[in-house]
């Protein structure tokens, strides 16, 4: 093989895999929401979720895309482990839709005279609205072009090599020839992280001539098997729920995959006796893209009635993984690819931080600052700032329309006001906030008011679906009154000399710490309800940050 031939069959593989890249992500981006409501309105049952993830898959020519979405789903708590499992099913029998492009339109079209243009297409969409949906677009159309003329170069080079390399001798090998080729098409899968890219690799060699028929389906069974080393490399410092859906994919490929090399004479004889029937028996491509079908549908058949059983052995499996509080539930790595979804999971996940955040301080304004279980909140909420942050540095280098941009800018907002709140309730752990209440010369507890205002604000941030939650400025004013009352009589007092100078500075410097807790904790509320307009949850932004910028 001339060093020519070798770069012209590495190149037409980077180019399959640019053009595949391209396609899938212009296609998830273009999508956009329409992905997740799909996903997330017709998976209500396994059997609605295997027609939309077949569905879905063939649409972007991607199962792991839809994997992800289904991790995201998974993680959001609006569909089960069991629904998740009817969604794998279905992309398994959807990504099988690649090798039918390969063999009706790589081997039966002039492939330039139709890429040429769609690369043209593509670019001028791209060029006409860079920031446009139709620009997401313009990348799939240029990503197929790319895709076919990477076909057309690796059926050029194989029709090269063909001479050159002979296979004959493991033909020859009888039974022991077939998990070679296995190992070949689980190899290149691993190797490419695409089972597409692998599946092309193989139906394009076996039509040059390079692998007969049963090389070519042992090869494909072998991609099949390696396409569960990216579900589980994707799952490495995942969520649980991540793990689970990853596991399903696991053993359901594998066990497909077992089945097709049991059945594999018997598949491929009626296939050849039925395209023989339809006069198409000459046509390999064809062949091995049925008999992909054919073998991922009867994997669908056999796993069906075992559903449940398969869901209870992965939730016991992972029965204990998700005691740990400091671990993310949401973030997952393998959501970034969608940012959609990856703004949805660092959404449910600062909930959470807003949660512990509202914990911590309710907590503290009850008890001094010095209950029991502080040091361990803010141990969960310092871990989660951190996993939020990191999460949102990752999505800031995947591109983002300018409303994803700004939801990343307020999530990194909202973090920074929960880890204020939290360092502030750190550092006023213990320390005493009564002072002499009658050497301030009033028999009201100006404290206990300044304090329930303190808790009334934390109470409504807990419930931004209420209606209260829309009030939530008029309770920061009266929590202002009370706080300016109490250090009204404090200056007074101290002035007077009813209390030491010293004690009262550091009752002023303690309530005024209080009062920042409580506006940072109520600011991450409301901008963190900030991020999902959609939701139609009140918003009273405006309302609030002028009364922050005149009050605070």
């Amino acid at each position: 093989m001339n060093f020519a031939i070798f770069g012209s069959l590495f190149g037409g593989l980077g180019l399959f895999l640019i053009g595949m890249r391209m396609m899938t992500t212009g296609l998830k981006q273009a999508a956009g929401g329409s992905l997740k409501r799909i996903l997330g309105e017709w998976t209500k049952n396994p059997a609605r979720g295997l027609f939309s993830g077949f569905i879905i898959t063939a649409m972007v020519q991607s199962s792991s895309a839809v994997t992800v979405a289904v991790i995201g789903f998974v993680n959001a708590g609006l569909i089960t482990i069991s629904q998740s499992v009817g969604v794998i099913y279905g992309s398994n029998i959807g990504t099988t839709i690649t090798g039918w492009i390969v063999a009706s339109v790589g081997f039966s079209v002039n492939m330039k005279s139709l890429a040429l243009p769609m690369i043209a297409i593509g670019a001028l969409m791209r060029l006409s609205g860079p920031n446009a949906r139709r620009s997401f677009f313009g990348d799939a159309f240029a990503g197929f072009g790319l895709f076919l003329i990477g076909i057309a170069t690796l059926q050029t080079s194989f029709n090269g090599i063909e001479s050159s390399i002979d296979l004959s001798q493991f033909a020859n090998m009888g039974l022991i020839s077939i998990p070679v080729f296995i190992g070949i098409g689980l190899i290149l899968t691993v190797l490419m992280q695409s089972s597409s890219a692998a599946m092309a690799l193989v139906l394009t060699a076996t039509v040059s001539g390079l692998l007969d028929l049963n090389q070519g389906a042992a090869a494909i069974i072998g991609t099949n098997i390696g396409t569960t080393s990216t579900a589980a490399l994707s799952v490495i410092g995942a969520t649980v729920n991540a793990k689970k859906v990853a596991t399903a994919h696991i053993i359901f490929n594998i066990a497909t995959a077992l089945t097709a090399l049991l059945l594999l004479p018997v598949i491929i004889n009626s296939i050849l006796f039925l395209t023989k029937m339809v006069g198409i028996e000459h046509e390999p491509a064809v062949i091995l893209a049925l008999f992909h079908t054919i073998f991922n549908i009867l994997g669908v058949i056999i796993f069906w009635p075992f559903t449940s059983r398969l869901v209870d052995f992965i939730n016991r499996r992972y029965a204990k993984s998700g005691d740990d509080r400091t671990l993310p539930q949401y973030l997952d790595s393998n959501v970034i690819g969608t940012p959609t979804l990856a703004i949805d999971a660092l959404n449910l996940e600062m909930e959470r931080i807003g949660e512990v955040t509202r914990t911590i301080v309710r907590n503290g304004l009850n008890s001094n600052f010095s209950y029991a279980a502080m040091s361990s909140d803010k141990e969960i909420q310092n871990s989660l700032i951190e996993a939020s942050r990191s999460f949102c540095a990752k999505l800031q280098s995947r591109p983002l329309t300018e409303v994803q941009g700004q939801q990343v800018a307020t999530a990194l907002r909202v973090l920074q006001y929960f880890r204020t709140a939290g360092a502030l309730s750190s550092s006023i752990e213990k320390k005493r906030l009564k002072p002499d209440l009658e050497k301030l010369g009033t028999d009201a507890d100006l404290v206990s008011v300044f304090m329930n205002s303190c808790l009334g604000v934390l109470n409504i941030a807990d419930n931004p679906s209420s209606d209260e939650f829309c009030k939530i400025d008029n309770m920061i004013h009266d929590m202002l009154s009370a706080y300016h009352d109490l250090k009204a009589k404090l200056l007074s007092a101290g002035g007077k000399g009813n209390i030491p100078v010293p004690e009262m500075v550091e009752q002023l410097e303690l309530f005024s710490k209080i009062r920042r807790i409580t506006r940072q904790t109520a600011k991450g509320a409301v901008y963190l309800t900030a991020m999902n307009p959609a939701s139609g949850i009140c918003c009273p932004t405006n309302t609030v940050k002028f009364a922050w910028n005149r009050h605070w």
